[in-house]
């Protein structure tokens, strides 16, 4: 896997941008982009992947960022805060060999570029919360089976 995925986590993040703000089908966005869009082959194709995941998992998603987003909720956050958190959640979920360090820094990197500061802040600590718990989870789990 290459080591730089943030074109492609942009990438993500546009599309699914307009997925749920624009309320386009996914199957649209992607047609779309697949034409206009000037990627990398394997970066396309890595977007494409996190945006059809994070699409088929939403509920699940937005419910573990509600989990971790104390005070907040899905519908209230900026919307790209929360297509930030979705995208990073699925990607930490579904590929372990992502490192945690590069998902969290790209995110918070990202969220930083196209919303806020605070934003930044606001989804390094959702994101923090969620690693810390999941770690926590896997760690019971083992000492569990020994």
């Amino acid at each position: 896997m290459p080591k730089k995925r943030i074109k492609a986590r942009e990438l993500a993040l546009r599309l699914l941008f307009q997925v749920d703000v624009g309320g386009l089908p996914v199957g649209q966005v992607l047609d779309a982009a697949s034409e206009a869009v000037k990627a990398a082959p394997a970066d396309f194709e890595y977007a494409e992947d996190l945006v059809l995941g994070v699409v088929e998992e939403l509920d699940e998603l937005d419910s573990i960022i509600d989990q971790h987003a104390i005070g907040w909720s899905v519908e209230r956050m900026a919307k790209v805060d929360r297509n930030v958190l979705r995208l990073a959640i699925y990607e930490l979920l579904h590929y372990p060999e992502v490192p945690v360090a590069v998902c969290l820094n790209d995110s918070v990197g990202i969220v930083r570029k196209y919303s806020t500061e605070s934003s930044g802040r606001f989804v390094n600590g959702v994101l923090g919360s969620f690693v810390r718990e999941r770690d926590k989870s896997r760690e019971t789990v083992e000492a569990e089976a020994h």
